[in-house]
């Protein structure tokens, strides 16, 4: 017969290892166990690179330069700290500010952590794998090259484009005299995209080219310059409606003249930007109560645009061939805004306005239609005997025009 296990066995069983797992972990992360571990390919950074520039020197760099562009680093320490370090926190740079001339020479690398848990002394550093660096430095050249603009895509039919305008026409670079010897021109490759119909501009990266046209790839050259900003300007020819903006009153209304512009329009040509919104040139603003019938302006095309038409002002010639005038006597006079107590006295009976309007509408105008309001709110204290402005209404005060101002004599007593 099998014998059943006891299940308190099963639990000491559980228990120990438990204990021991701990007694393990404990002596292993807090005892101080040392352990090492080695980072390889750890790269080297150069600064102080403007110090050598303006000695007229350059670090030269790439793989068959000489310069030390890498070193393995042991580090020593608590296992603790050791299995947390992450090679991108690790730092090396040596410094070039001090080298003054060109040749093979060696330079001291300096470690530093960008995590400042390694800056306290738990791990070291157990071996590396050069502790001077070797640097190529090398007389530094400069050189003027040509910056070339090669364009694809292509405007809309109808629209015209401009000569290329670049933030600048050349590009200094430097560096060994026989690589930037090869440098021929530089390019950007502006892409204006189909049918375009404005104005272009972007941002763009160029290249080096040798004088076959092939595209250089050289690290040893150094460029002054950032992005390129390309423009082209797009241009569009149109013909555009010469206006004037005309202000309407009672008894003056455009639907009731007889107006014309000469010429009636434009053409002009600009950048597409501006002109692909507009349809027309607007002259002046004209009040239609004018007596005047012809009117002179100078035609102003917008900034950047030329008037092809050779033509540079224009004239509005306008009347009002139904015009009827009439002087109306009115009764119909009334004042507004008096105070409550007093009673305030018209002086003024009777009053003679003169008024205006096509025919059919002064037709049966009386002066029952006419009334005479003048605002008292400026005299609420004052008393006496005063000529007080007066406004003119007739009708509805839309088709009905009043010519002239006009008054009131009033008395008001004392409270």
């Amino acid at each position: 017969m099998r014998k059943t296990q006891n299940p308190r066995n099963i639990l000491y069983l559980v228990l120990s290892i438990v204990i021991a797992a701990g007694i393990w972990y404990y002596v292993d992360e807090f005892n101080g166990r040392v352990v090492t571990q080695t980072v390889t390919g750890i790269p080297i950074e150069y600064i102080n690179q403007d110090a050598l520039a303006d000695n007229g020197l350059m670090l030269a760099e790439g793989e068959d330069s000489g310069t030390s562009t890498t070193i393995d680093i042991t580090f020593k320490g608590n296992r603790r700290h050791i299995v947390q370090l992450d090679r991108s926190k690790i730092r090396v740079t040596a410094n070039l500010a001090s080298i003054t001339e060109a040749g093979v020479q060696s330079v001291k690398p300096d470690l530093t952590y960008t995590d400042r848990k390694f800056n306290s002394g738990n791990t070291s550093v157990e071996e590396q794998s050069l502790y001077m660096a070797t640097v190529n430095i090398c007389e530094l050249s400069h050189k003027e090259v040509e910056l070339r603009c090669e364009l694809t895509g292509n405007v809309a039919e109808g629209y015209s484009a401009g000569k290329v305008q670049l933030s600048q026409t050349s590009i200094a670079v430097r560096g060994q005299e026989e690589e930037i010897a090869k440098v021929s021109y530089a390019k950007v490759i502006f892409d204006i995209g189909k049918n375009t119909k404005e104005t272009v501009t972007a941002d763009l990266d160029y290249q080096f080219y040798d004088e076959d046209g092939q595209v250089l790839n050289l690290s040893g050259i150094h460029a002054e310059a950032g992005q390129i900003q390309a423009t082209l300007p797009v241009y569009v020819t149109k013909e555009l409606k010469l206006t004037v903006d005309f202000k309407e009153a009672p008894g003056a209304q455009l639907a009731d003249m007889i107006w014309a512009i000469k010429p009636e329009s434009v053409v002009v040509s600009g950048d597409a930007s501006v002109l692909n919104d507009m349809d027309s040139i607007v002259l002046d603003s004209f009040d239609l109560l004018s007596e005047s019938t012809s009117h002179s302006y100078a035609i102003l095309v917008p900034d950047g645009c030329e008037n092809l038409s050779g033509v540079t002002r224009a004239t509005l010639e306008i009347g009002y061939p139904d015009k009827t005038v009439a002087a109306v006597p009115t009764h119909n006079i009334r004042v507004e805004n008096a105070s409550a107590s007093r009673n305030v006295e018209l002086l003024t009976q009777e009053l003679s306005v003169r008024i205006f309007g096509t025919a059919a509408e002064m037709e049966g105008i009386t002066g029952e239609d006419v009334a005479v309001v003048a605002d008292l709110s400026d005299y609420a204290v004052a008393s006496g005997t005063y000529m007080i402005p007066a406004q003119v209404r007739v009708g509805d005060g839309k088709t009905i025009g009043v010519s002239g101002t006009y008054q009131i004599q009033v008395r008001i007593p004392e409270s």
